[in-house]
C-alpha cells in the first residue's frame, strides 16, 4: 500500500520497486550531501523506458531495489549544499545527473548538475534523455542534404527528428503508431511511413530515395526487428546509428549486408558522465534559445506515489503518449 508523501522537513519519500510491477512509498530520513555534493528537492523525475525490463522482474533483477532506484532524469532545486560545492547554492534550480530521482530528494555530484536559466522557469527539464538526444546527434555526423531514417519514434525518435530536420536533413520517420508519425510530422519529418511490413518499408524507402537507401538510419527503439530494418535501410558506405538500449539479451547482425555496404556503425551510447553533462547543457541552452521545443512531449504527469501507472503507461504506450513524468513537488 502506498504511503503518502511526508511534509515533514527532516523527511523525504522515495519510492522501492519490491516485485515485478509492485512498487511503495517509504519515508525516509533525509540524506545529507557529502563533501563536493548537493541536495536537489525534486521538482519531478522522467519515466525512462529502460525502467521497463526491471520493472518486468526479469531473472537478473534483485528487489527491493534501493530507495528512489531507477529514477534517473530528475530536476528541481537545490536545497542543501556540501563542503567544497563551488558555483551552487541554495535556491538554484538544476537539472541533475543522478540516479535515485524517484524520490521527493536526491543527492548529485556538482559535476553532475546543469544550471536552469530563469527563462525555463515553470517548465520540466528531465535534463538526462534530453542531453541524450543531443550527443546520438553529435554522433550520427549529420549533415544538410542527407537523407535521415529514423527507425522508431518514441520520445527520442521525436527529439532526433526535430534535430535533424534543423541541420537540414531529410527525415523519413518510421513507427507503428499513427499518433507518433503525426508527432515525426510536427517536428519536421519530411515522410513517414508506418512500420508494419518489413519489405513494404524497405521498398518504400528504396522508392523514396531513388534505390540509393539513407545516408544515415538511426535506430531507436532497441529490439530486433528495428536492428535488421536499420541495416537493410542504410546505403553503401553510409552510417547505422544505434541509439535504441538493447538491454533484454543478444542480438543477430547480419553481418553480410553490413559488410558488403560497408557500413560504419556506432553505437551512440555514452558511458562518460562529462559527455552527459555536455549534451544536457546543450539541451538547456537550445531549449532556453527557442531552438529546441521538447515541452510538448510530455504528454502524461503522475504523482509519486502512482509510479507504477507511470511506467504502465510507458510499457502500454496507448495512442497519443510521447513521454511520462513523476511530479514529486508542485
Amino acid at each position: 500500500m502506498n504511503i503518502s508523501i511526508s511534509q515533514r522537513t527532516d523527511t523525504m519519500s522515495a519510492a522501492i520497486v519490491t516485485g515485478p510491477g509492485t512498487v511503495r512509498i517509504e519515508t525516509l530520513p533525509l540524506p545529507q550531501p557529502g563533501r563536493g555534493q548537493v541536495r536537489i528537492r525534486l521538482e519531478g523525475c522522467g519515466v525512462c523506458a529502460s525502467n521497463l525490463v526491471p520493472w518486468a522482474g526479469p531473472e537478473w533483477m534483485q528487489f527491493p531495489t534501493e530507495p528512489g532506484a531507477l529514477g534517473h532524469e530528475g530536476w528541481g532545486i537545490i536545497d542543501a549544499v556540501g563542503e567544497d560545492v563551488h558555483g551552487f547554492a541554495p535556491g538554484d534550480r538544476v537539472a541533475a545527473l543522478s540516479y535515485h530521482a524517484y524520490a521527493t530528494h536526491d543527492i548529485a555530484d556538482q559535476s553532475a548538475i546543469a544550471p536552469l536559466p530563469a527563462s525555463l522557469a515553470g517548465q520540466p527539464f528531465p535534463g538526462e534523455p534530453l542531453g541524450c538526444a543531443f550527443n546520438i546527434f553529435r554522433r550520427s555526423a549529420i549533415s544538410p542534404g542527407e537523407t535521415v531514417a529514423i527507425v522508431g519514434i518514441g520520445f527520442l525518435g521525436i527529439l532526433l527528428t526535430e534535430l535533424a530536420s534543423a541541420a537540414g536533413a531529410r527525415v523519413i520517420a518510421i513507427s507503428r503508431r499513427p499518433s507518433s508519425l503525426a508527432a515525426a510530422k510536427q517536428a519536421g519529418a519530411s515522410q513517414v511511413i508506418p512500420m508494419d511490413d518489413h519489405w513494404r518499408i524497405i521498398e518504400e524507402v528504396k522508392q523514396l530515395t531513388g534505390g540509393r537507401f539513407c545516408d544515415c538510419v538511426i535506430e531507436a527503439v532497441g529490439k530486433q526487428w528495428p536492428l535488421d530494418l536499420a541495416g537493410e535501410l542504410t546505403k553503401e558506405r553510409g552510417r547505422l546509428v544505434v541509439a535504441g538500449y538493447h538491454q533484454d539479451g543478444p542480438r543477430q547482425v547480419n553481418m553480410q549486408l553490413w559488410n558488403w555496404r560497408g557500413l560504419d556503425v556506432i553505437n551512440a551510447h555514452e558511458r562518460d558522465p562529462a559527455v552527459y553533462m555536455r549534451g544536457m547543457n546543450e539541451a538547456i541552452e537550445a531549449t532556453a534559445a527557442g531552438r529546441f521545443s521538447p515541452s510538448r512531449l510530455y504528454t502524461h504527469r503522475f504523482p509519486l506515489e502512482e509510479l507504477g501507472a507511470a511506467l504502465d503507461i510507458t510499457r502500454d504506450r496507448p495512442e497519443g503518449f510521447i513521454k511520462a513524468l513523476v511530479i514529486c513537488h508542485e
